[in-house]
């Protein structure tokens, strides 16, 4: 074994080494950028919005159709995963508290990066996005159930359309002919490797 196999993989570890230097905004919402009071509305948006403003969960779901899921059936992938993740954040709500949640919300991007780099399973990432569901609930501990409702069928629209365009369209640019283009999946699992230790390295140090 040689040093050139590896070296794909360093991209991801440069990426690794930039975000060690910042502070990722994970798991924000708008209700704590912008004060607003728990409602209808307010709770639909920063459910709508959560995702997108988590790199981690924005990554870990973009990056899902690499990793040969949802070839043939992206419509049960999808709705698999969603119903996963739902489950992830209705078991976050009534059974808050899971330590170091942040850690392994980051380590399911070390584990996507091995999926996609083909050495781990596809259906390992159904409890890895569950991981992802009950990490997101965290912020509405507390709600009302009606906000709690708008917040979580935001979460579904905003998850929703994310996978789908993964499994969608990013999947179709990823893919050729059915297989995997040469070089890439290495320099995608890099990248999603570096940057879930970069995420579990921030979450455990202040």
């Amino acid at each position: 074994m040689t040093l050139s196999r590896f070296r794909p993989l360093l991209p991801g570890l440069l990426v690794a080494v930039v975000l060690l230097g910042s502070t990722p905004a994970m798991a924000h919402h708008l209700m704590g950028f912008f004060q607003l009071t728990p409602g209808p509305l307010s709770g639909f948006v920063s459910g709508l919005m959560h995702p997108l403003l988590g790199p981690d969960h924005l990554l870990f779901l973009l990056a899902i159709g690499a990793a040969s899921v949802g070839r043939g059936r992206p419509l049960v992938w999808a709705i698999g995963l969603l119903a996963t993740g739902l489950l992830g954040s209705a078991l976050g709500l009534l059974m808050p508290g899971l330590p170091l949640a942040d850690l392994w919300v980051a380590l399911s991007l070390v584990l996507l990066g091995f999926v996609v780099a083909g050495r781990c399973a596809p259906v390992l990432l159904l409890p890895a996005i569950a991981l992802h569901g009950y990490a997101l609930s965290g912020s509405v501990i507390g709600w009302e159930p009606t906000p709690v409702a708008f917040y979580l069928l935001g979460l579904l629209v905003s998850q929703g359309a994310l996978l789908s365009l993964s499994l969608g369209q990013l999947r179709r640019l990823w893919f050729v002919e059915g297989a995997g283009p040469s070089g890439r999946p290495l320099l995608l699992s890099g990248l999603l490797i570096g940057s879930g230790l970069a995420f579990a390295w921030t979450s455990l140090v202040p």
